[in-house]
């Protein structure tokens, strides 16, 4: 033979040979494995032996554990000093010949191991992390944290709060969990946002106080306010909390002497009482007006205070069970001061369209809030979109004073002006609701249909709310009669005739026992006593309809509004929470699943934008 031919024989011998010990090695490795997961170890030994010999560092956990497994704790020792000595660096292989001690209960041996695993740690992030976790896989906490302190003490940059923190959670200590936490934030400011949310996390939302509610957290960030009072960043934090947990009155004396102290000029006290007005806490956010308004008129809110805290007394006047007609009145006079003062600003037609909807809705002087709006939508300067919406108003309060001819026009004007914005799908809406009121239901379908697909989602679901109602209550050549007194009795509503818009509708149910109305019905009963400050009826009514009309037009509206009303007005916020979840497992499609599961987080703690 050839040189050259023998030198190919031979190479491809070898290179048959290696394949052949590739696949048995891929085959031993397999069967390792999978006697292994089936906890045969005997065998699994058997084929480990070999695969650690050739690539210790790979196959080093399992085989460990499976000599562990058949207490072959001389081969764990022996295998555990061998990567001691060929990973000198590597101290968390010490932590297994300590596991190999504690099988035979040699303490003293264990206790030495773990110690000098310790000792010899060079305190670089790469080696004290793998170490840390070994002791934490094995439950050894405290040796865990000795890890962590000694590469603080080594690294001072780098300080290991988030790591000791959670080995304080998983001894339960939680105290020392969160002072951990406080101490990132004490050390780096911006380390704020993150130490949030690790706390919202491990906290943890089962428990009755609520996650980031827990008391604890509490109370260690207002030790520190009390020791540090210059970190602002602790009061901040309490603020942060006490929104979470709607704790407004709190937030407003935290936000209040911070103010104070660095002579912010009210910016965070602003902010809050517009949080507490989309919240309906009216109390609170008329305390934060009231405090910026005392700051007298050079404060750059005391404008903008001035006028929004008569809506909040606006709020607070009209909401409750039975109105007084002198707190009412003084109200108006208010917002006529407040009209003359700022006559002429762009504060000017908000006054005069708070004030008109007061008159018209309230003190039985619509004439008055009709020529003050119309007054109002001739002002020079006045933008279209602005003017729109006072059109609007004025042809609401049309349609409280009966003249629905004038109601039409006006919103035919806005609807023509802006037929493709919101705006002008919400005039045209209104327009189909008159027809509605009159009694020309096809002609109110027609509209509502039409509106089903407005790019407004709240006025697209009313327009298949309204065309769905008039589809199930008349059906094919049915009476319409039932219809028609509803209604009759839905204007009364918009008219705050509410005792006889409910006689109405309880008309409807006597007269017409087989009528399709009856969610309907409960629903709008429900909004009169909500309006009414009634909030335990109007409790019943949304019960009515989730006990007998699950699954119809209002079944979603009902558990929303419900949950809603808990929350803002009954004031349970457990049972809050339990409601919005519900829509969100009851009514996965409905529209208020966004919503609800935003206010579900709030409730449960969650770090979300109020």
């Amino acid at each position: 033979m050839k040189p050259s031919l023998l030198f190919l024989y031979l190479l491809l011998i070898h290179a048959g040979i290696t394949l052949a010990q590739q696949r048995g090695g891929a085959q031993d490795a397999q069967l390792a494995l999978q006697y292994f997961e089936q906890k045969e170890y005997d065998k699994a030994n058997v084929y480990f032996e070999n695969l650690f010999d050739k690539n210790p560092d790979q196959w080093f956990p399992y085989y460990f554990k499976s000599l562990m497994a058949v207490k072959a704790y001389d081969k764990a020792e022996k295998i555990s000093r061998k990567q001691i000595k060929n990973h000198k660096e590597d101290v968390s292989y010490y932590v297994y010949l300590g596991k190999t001690y504690k099988a035979q209960e040699e303490s003293k041996k264990e206790k030495e191991a773990y110690e000098k695993a310790l000792k010899e740690l060079n305190p670089q992030q790469y080696l004290i992390q793998p170490l840390a976790m070994a002791f934490i896989e094995e439950g050894l906490y405290d040796y865990a944290l000795e890890a962590y302190r000694k590469g603080r003490k080594a690294t001072p940059d780098y300080p290991y709060y988030y790591e000791i923190a959670e080995v304080y959670k998983k001894k339960g200590d939680l105290t020392a969990m969160i002072n951990e936490y406080l101490d990132a934030i004490d050390f780096r400011e911006t380390e704020l946002g993150a130490a949030q949310m690790a706390l919202q996390n491990n906290l943890g939302y089962d428990d009755e106080e609520g996650g980031i509610k827990n008391p604890l957290l509490k109370q260690e960030l207002q030790k520190r306010i009390q020791k540090y009072p210059e970190k602002v960043v602790f009061t901040d934090f309490l603020i942060f909390i006490q929104k979470q947990q709607r704790d407004f009155d709190g937030a407003f004396i935290q936000s209040k002497a911070l103010d104070k102290r660095l002579k912010e000029g009210g910016n965070r006290i602003f902010e809050l009482a517009q949080i507490c007005v989309r919240n309906q806490r009216w109390e609170t956010a008329q305390r934060c007006y009231q405090y910026l308004i005392d700051k007298g008129p050079d404060n750059m809110y005391y404008d903008a205070a001035s006028v929004d805290i008569l809506n909040v007394e606006y709020n607070l006047a009209t909401q409750k069970p039975k109105t007084d007609p002198a707190e009412l009145t003084a109200l108006e006079t208010k917002y006529q001061k407040l009209a003359e003062k700022y006559k002429g600003t762009s504060l000017y037609a908000t006054i005069i369209k708070s004030q008109s909807t007061l008159q018209a809705y309230y003190l039985n002087k619509t004439q008055v809030a009709i020529d003050n709006l119309n007054e109002l939508v001739t002002l020079p300067g006045l933008d279209n979109p602005t003017k729109a919406e006072y059109k609007i108003l004025l042809a609401d309060i049309y349609l409280l004073a009966g003249q629905i001819w004038d109601a039409s026009l006006l919103y035919s004007q806005v609807e023509k002006d802006f037929k493709y914005e919101p705006i002008g799908q919400e005039a045209k809406f209104k327009n189909a609701k008159l027809s509605f009121y009159a009694g020309d239901f096809k002609w109110a379908k027609t509209q509502a249909d039409v509106l089903k697909g407005a790019t407004s989602k709240l006025i697209a679901n009313d327009a298949l709310d309204l065309s769905l109602v008039i589809t199930d209550a008349i059906g094919v050549d049915t009476n319409d009669l039932p219809l028609k007194l509803f209604a009759s009795a839905d204007l009364m509503m918009v008219q705050h005739r509410y005792t006889e818009a409910i006689n109405r509708m309880d008309s409807v149910n006597k007269l017409f026992p087989e009528n399709t109305l009856g969610d309907d019905i409960y629903f709008k009963k429900a909004d009169i006593y909500i309006k009414q400050g009634n909030f335990k009826e109007a409790e019943q009514q949304y019960k009515n309809i989730l006990d007998y009309y699950p699954t119809d037009l209002y079944g979603d509206d009902a558990q929303f509004k419900l949950a809603e009303l808990y929350e803002l007005k009954l004031n349970d916020i457990e049972k809050a929470r339990q409601t919005y979840q519900e829509v969100l497992t009851k009514y996965p499609g409905s529209i208020y699943v966004v919503e609800a599961r935003k206010r579900y987080r709030q409730l449960r703690g969650d770090n979300i934008n109020n």
